[in-house]
């Protein structure tokens, strides 16, 4: 079997994975967010924070509510790593310095997962567990919770309730990440993945001197770090270490994981909108973007470009035989289309074009299929956008889902669309204008640049993937893109809210004959047209000094 076939097939037998479990799960989802019943264990849950799941918020609550839970977890996180040298479980290693503490406290927070460390030479059992693996899983949650009461907002009328945030966190966590990762994580330990608690082993000689590995409880990290498209290795090889994925089965897994939350969240807006079609032509948006952006990604790997690719049979360098070109191509572009970034294969190692289209699948926002939550109100806030245009093509009121589409709900849309593209190119171009920071590039040139315009579009994307080249473990890179992040996460999600909050406060708008029918495939060619569009204006400009000359070098 070729590697191209080879490739193809398991795009094939991913496609047909997802596609089993989208409705069962996308339909249980909606019933975990709309159920009034509380599980007992949550009632202690409730009992321990002083809340009242009962009770419905409007949005500067919900707000507040989320920012302070996202505060007191930084804040936790990052006194447990500055005291790790005092704890048990530490492994011998020294407490983590303030800088890092404070980008790694964000990072996870964030559910971006960027690291500027070496896991397995950083970081104790107590930090990775305690503090690492819990933030997995509920920054996830808090995504999911905000894209739920966007969903409310729609869903609802003449009222300014979108729920209660303490009640989303926890069903979301206990509900639907914790028992599928829980079955995630027994899978990759039959497969191979450790999981245990032992200490830094000796293993032999290499090149002349003794190499060590640590244990640890790997496969659970795993299993939640694609799951809540977190994207942050246990190891520094991330999910190219056999400790973490060991064979090609897992590997499409874990990509499985990934996808599989972002996807079935279509199918959740649908429910709770009253509207399967709705969330259909949602999710046939996000297919058609991410089924283009692998096809392309495929075609630029294995092009073969000298008689080294054409022997190895595709771009080879940076990548792990294990899985080969077709599956590091698949598990690039889900891990950059979604805020994962978790990786099986070195981007910066891509073709030039091919690192472009992971850069490009962040700048879209991360939404075809996006992260857990984040990708579902990413999308439904460009599909205000794509409304509000349309609106505009033929000179009528722009609605959706019953709402009308007016000045107020139109200024949230544009301001959250702009706040990261002003985060990226803003820290891109001061970082590149200082004398210091761009010695942090390995490479020089396109190259460079490119690494650093990574490095800023992971970090106020929410991905967390790097093109390794890249020293970010300065004072500078740590502080910059923490402040990156914390503004990435959570000043978009302020104009979420408020959107939500706007629309809920609405009467719905009958449908007449001049209503945009947002359920058809002209909806969804529209929506899809806007993103690239929007996209490639912003981003065209920064592309074409890295990647693209790069590339067409």
């Amino acid at each position: 079997m070729g590697p191209v076939l080879a490739g193809v097939l398991q795009l094939l037998a991913l496609t047909g994975a997802l596609a089993l479990v989208y409705v069962p799960l996308g339909t249980y989802m909606a019933r975990v967010y709309s159920s009034r019943r509380h599980l007992r264990v949550e009632r202690w849950f409730y009992r321990g924070i002083g809340a009242d799941p009962d009770a419905e918020m409007t949005w500067p609550a919900y707000l507040r509510a989320l920012l302070a839970f996202s505060a007191v977890s930084v804040l936790f996180l990052y006194l447990l790593q500055r005291l790790q040298g005092f704890l048990p479980g530490s492994l011998g290693f020294a407490s983590v310095s303030p800088s890092q503490s404070f980008n790694t406290a964000v990072s996870f927070v964030t559910n971006t997962n960027w690291q500027s460390y070496s896991g397995e030479q950083t970081m104790g059992h107590v930090v990775q567990t305690a503090g690492l693996a819990v933030q997995n899983f509920v920054s996830a949650a808090v995504g999911m919770a905000v894209a739920v009461a966007l969903v409310r907002g729609f869903s609802r009328s003449r009222t300014g309730e979108l729920g209660n945030f303490w009640s989303d966190l926890v069903r979301g966590t206990l509900r639907v990440l914790l028992p599928v990762a829980a079955v995630a994580t027994v899978v990759l330990v039959a497969c191979g993945a450790i999981q245990n608690f032992s200490g830094i082993h000796e293993v032999g000689q290499f090149m002349g001197g003794s190499q060590q590995w640590n244990g640890g409880a790997v496969a659970s990290q795993e299993a939640i770090k694609e799951l809540g498209t977190n994207g942050g290795g246990y190891f520094n090889a991330n999910s190219a270490h056999p400790f973490e994925n060991p064979t090609p089965f897992t590997n499409l897994l874990e990509i499985f994981l990934i996808l599989v939350i972002p996807f079935s969240l279509t199918r959740t807006f649908g429910v709770l909108t009253g509207s399967a079609r709705q969330g259909y032509a949602i999710l046939a948006t996000m297919g058609t973007i991410w089924l283009g952006f692998t096809a392309l990604m495929m075609a630029t790997e294995f092009a073969h470009h000298g008689p080294a690719l054409q022997a190895a049979g595709g771009a080879l360098e940076g990548k792990e035989v294990r899985f080969g070109v077709g599956g590091s191509s698949i598990f690039a572009v889900a891990t950059t289309l979604t805020s994962t970034g978790a990786v099986d294969s070195f981007h910066s190692s891509f073709t030039g074009l091919g690192g472009g289209i992971t850069m490009l699948g962040m700048m879209l926002g991360e939404i075809s299929p996006g992260g857990v939550g984040s990708g579902l109100y990413g999308i439904l806030v460009m599909a205000v956008i794509a409304v509000f245009i349309a609106g505009l093509m033929v000179g009528r009121t722009p609605e959706y889902l019953g709402k009308k589409i007016g000045a107020r709900e139109m200024k949230l849309a544009a301001c959250y669309i702009l706040v990261t593209p002003a985060l990226v190119l803003v820290f891109t171009a001061v970082s590149m204008a200082l004398p210091t920071p761009p010695n942090s590039a390995l490479n020089p040139g396109a190259h460079g640049f490119s690494e650093v315009l990574y490095a800023f579009t992971s970090a106020a994307n929410n991905n967390g993937s790097a093109f390794a080249g890249l020293n970010a473990n300065t004072d500078w890179f740590n502080t910059m893109t923490g402040l990156a992040m914390l503004l990435g996460r959570f000043v978009p999600m302020v104009f979420v809210l408020a959107l939500a909050g706007s629309l809920a406060g609405q009467r719905p708008v009958p449908v007449t004959a001049g209503t945009l029918r947002t359920e058809k495939p002209l909806f969804t060619g529209l929506l899809v047209g806007a993103i690239l569009i929007i996209t490639g204006l912003t981003y065209f400009p920064a592309l074409a000094l890295g990647p693209l000359a790069e590339g067409l070098a």
